[in-house]
């Protein structure tokens, strides 16, 4: 049934993308009189076999009246299908969401305001880790969170000389010259800037700003010229690489790079998702890592922005069935049922009462678990227009900086004016 309905939802995309009749099912009645209501995401083939059904399956005995179907295919093709549905307004009543998508679709009406669903649900949204807004109401919520602290070699950092990973900027400098001076192919630090892939803008540079309590923006717009948290971590980023602590081909290099240079044993410290645990464990079973706090600015001590991606929730703003669906969200973040979720998932909850069991069970998600309830969830990009052409424009005009063509202030206004010609 689920596959049919995957391959049916695959159909009805490309009809509609072609103009030609057909689109994503919408929620039904069915003909017992119980409301249907349908669950579009990718998460199902990356939970534990029957994980996701078996959830459902428990809302439904909670809510008498209302039944689930799960529509479930691949990541790369979930947008283009939600699009489809709305375009003929029946698209699948709960929609799983990047938070990349949620600005587009929020403009463009296809996905509904939670603000106004919350309020009519009488939903006390005071445990919700984060919501996903857009000029000021939540169009998604994010069920699942999968963080990026900073990842040191112990052995490396041992042998450089370094007893502990570097809490703030002078003390990660510090380390990363040690490391380097070990020689042959080892540096301190890596650093991805692939235009192909320009998540390393938002993971990997823009994360020490938002470690310090810094923001890029100015309410829901650009401001990176004149802000000093944005100068601050920028010129830090530039003394790292004039430095020569970086590992060569960061131009070119992806996360998936990163992670090889470190799982290698050549690069001393990164900025990484916790989902990248296990694969550099089966790459290198004999490294020593821990995971920690990515340092801050000398002298913070406020709360640290830990940058993160989502398994994010939303409703279909042209869903019948907009308050059943919504009991699906409220099911989904309710502390238990969150916890499930966030540990078959191998992620941190959404509810900030949760706790899911794998932290209890291994030291490096542990220590993770504590860095991302001591800060918090922290990733400006979200929720923004265009936000992979943002990453893409701020990485080509920071690679201009590191290349010695232009000022790193020249680089910040240059991205500026770009910024705001995308908003």
């Amino acid at each position: 049934m689920r596959r049919g309905l995957a391959a049916g939802v695959a159909a009805a995309a490309i009809a509609a993308a072609s103009g030609c009749a057909g689109a994503l099912p919408g929620g039904s009645d069915d003909e017992d009189g119980d409301v249907v209501i349908e669950f579009s995401q990718w998460w199902e083939s990356e939970l534990p076999d029957g994980k996701l059904r078996a959830l459902m399956d428990e809302f439904e005995a909670r809510n008498p009246g209302i039944q689930v179907e799960l529509l479930s295919g691949p990541y790369a093709s979930m947008k283009e299908q939600v699009i489809a549905g709305a375009a003929a307004r029946m698209a699948p009543d709960v929609v799983g969401l990047d938070g990349a998508w949620v600005n587009d679709f929020a403009q463009k009406g296809v996905i509904a305001d939670l603000s106004e669903l919350m309020d009519d649900a009488g939903y006390d949204d005071s445990n919700l880790v984060s919501q996903t807004k857009v000029d000021g109401s939540t169009y998604m919520i994010p069920a699942v969170n999968f963080v990026y602290p900073m990842f040191t070699n112990d052995d490396l950092l041992a042998k450089a000389g370094v007893d502990t990973p570097p809490r703030d900027r002078s003390e990660f400098m510090r380390a990363a010259k040690r490391v380097t001076a070990l020689g042959g192919e080892t540096h301190g630090w890596t650093l991805p800037l692939s235009l192909e892939a320009p998540n390393g803008v938002q993971n990997d540079v823009m994360s020490w700003v938002w470690a310090s309590g810094g923001s890029m923006l100015d309410g829901e717009q650009p401001n990176l010229v004149g802000n000093p948290d944005v100068s601050s971590g920028m010129s830090f980023v530039q003394d790292m690489w004039d430095a020569g602590v970086v590992a060569p081909g960061s131009f070119t290099m992806k996360e998936q790079d990163k992670v090889e240079e470190f799982s290698n044993g050549r690069v001393g410290m990164m900025i990484d998702s916790l989902a990248h645990v296990d694969t550099i464990r089966e790459a290198n079973p004999d490294l020593d890592f821990s995971v920690s706090a990515i340092p801050a600015a000398d002298g913070y001590s406020g709360k640290r922005g830990i940058p993160y991606a989502s398994w994010g929730l939303g409703v279909s703003d042209s869903s019948e069935h907009k308050a059943a669906a919504f009991k699906l969200v409220q099911f989904l973040m309710g502390k238990q049922v969150n916890a499930d979720l966030a540990s078959a998932a191998h992620a941190f909850p959404g509810n900030n009462e949760s706790v899911p069991d794998f932290v209890k069970e291994d030291e490096v998600f542990s220590a993770a678990f504590d860095i991302y309830r001591q800060g918090r969830p922290e990733n400006e990009f979200t929720g923004m227009p265009v936000a992979e052409q943002l990453m893409r424009d701020f990485s080509e005009e920071l690679q201009r900086s590191l290349d010695g063509q232009q000022s790193m202030d020249e680089a910040l206004e240059a991205a500026q004016e770009r910024w705001e010609e995308e908003f």
